[in-house]
């Protein structure tokens, strides 16, 4: 009465499907990757400085294989799962050592008030944690870290010292004129003489990263109009230094949202750009912005316009005032008009926090 055991044929058990070569090659090349930033990371803190190595093409596709979109938003589903309350502790407290994350700022200490992941991660810090500077004209929208900041020259801005992407590329093609209220540029001008509406004026940049630890709502970094949204679905690759050295354009591989609109000065934008396990970006003022969907068709984008015929003003936001979240931690591009005494007052590396000065005039 012995049992029967059928077993498959040897080359069904060893079949292997395409789609999980690519998983299996990617993930370890991008683990791969993580070993390297963290070789270049500890020799920049001994002040050796590293020389730029970019991504060939193929480095680039095999690292697009990992499907960082789906593990995204399976991370997302993850975050929205109620822990037991007697695991909360344990769990946050992990991340808390993990990322150096400073309890003491966040409005509820309590650990068991967060339901889920994805509440903690949300947390709101206490009313005075982050003074906002009322002396500068342009603060920090985020806590992170200063990647880089300066003039835009030639349409092009850099990432990360030496690593630069196209202006034209990460914005998208001009938003129309009539919704800015902006005078229609003479034809044949550069991208970037386009944005620059008055004369005298010059664009700037600055790049900030949060890391994981950091505070993940970002504001308004001055008193501005919001007058157009452009979401550009994309790849969720990692946006620390060491990957925003290596892929040149990695902001414009990643999905981001652009928000533009004009101050005082001009032209003024903000980018939240995602990353792996952020794919949720949020605006507050914009319920029908929908980022991280499961598909989407390759160098698309798509626009909103916050004028319409009960709205022509846009939407006005308040220096300091909420702006949005995201899920984990990712990057912040500010491109902005000013004139040419507009100074930064920042150092490329620093530590920055919400509400402390970027620049001002």
């Amino acid at each position: 009465e012995r049992k029967k055991f059928h077993t498959a044929p040897v080359g069904q058990v060893f079949r292997l499907r395409p789609f999980h070569v690519l998983v299996a090659t990617g993930g370890g090349y991008a683990g791969y990757r993580k070993y390297e930033d963290y070789k270049v990371e500890q020799l920049e803190k001994r002040g050796i400085e590293v020389p730029v190595k970019l991504a060939s093409e193929w480095e680039v596709a095999l690292y697009k294989s990992v499907p960082t979109r789906l593990l995204s938003r399976a991370w997302g589903r993850l975050n929205q799962v109620e822990l037991p309350t007697w695991l909360r502790k344990p769990v946050y407290s992990l991340y808390i050592w993990t990322f150096g994350v400073n309890m003491k700022e966040a409005a509820v200490e309590d650990l068991h008030h967060y339901r889920n992941l994805s509440e903690f991660f949300r947390r709101k810090l206490k009313p005075q944690a982050r003074p906002v500077c009322g002396v500068h004209s342009v603060i920090s929208p985020s806590d992170g870290k200063i990647l880089n900041f300066g003039q835009v020259k030639n349409c092009e801005v850099e990432q990360v010292k030496g690593v630069t992407y196209s202006l034209e590329s990460f914005l998208g093609p001009r938003v129309p004129t009539e919704e800015l209220h902006f005078s229609k540029a003479p034809p044949g001008h550069s991208f970037q003489q386009q944005l620059v509406t008055k004369e005298g004026n010059e664009l700037y940049h600055c790049v900030i990263y949060l890391a994981p630890g950091d505070y993940h709502c970002f504001h308004s970094p001055t008193d501005w109009t919001v007058s157009h949204r452009r979401h550009f679905p994309g790849s969720l690759m990692s946006v620390n230094p060491g990957v925003a050295r290596w892929i040149k354009e990695l902001f414009c591989h990643n999905e981001r949202v652009v928000l533009t609109g004009d101050w005082k000065h001009g032209f003024f934008s903000l980018t939240a750009v995602g990353a792996t396990n952020v794919g949720s970006i949020r605006i507050y003022f914009d319920q029908d912005l929908h980022t991280n969907s499961p598909s989407y068709s390759k160098g698309s984008y798509n626009d909103y316009s916050f004028i319409s015929n009960n709205n022509k003003e846009g939407i006005p936001m308040r220096k300091g005032e909420h702006l949005g979240e995201f899920n984990l931690g990712s990057t912040i591009v500010l491109i902005f008009e000013a004139p040419k005494d507009f100074k930064f007052n920042l150092k490329a590396g620093q530590k920055i926090r919400f509400g402390e000065a970027l620049g001002s005039l």
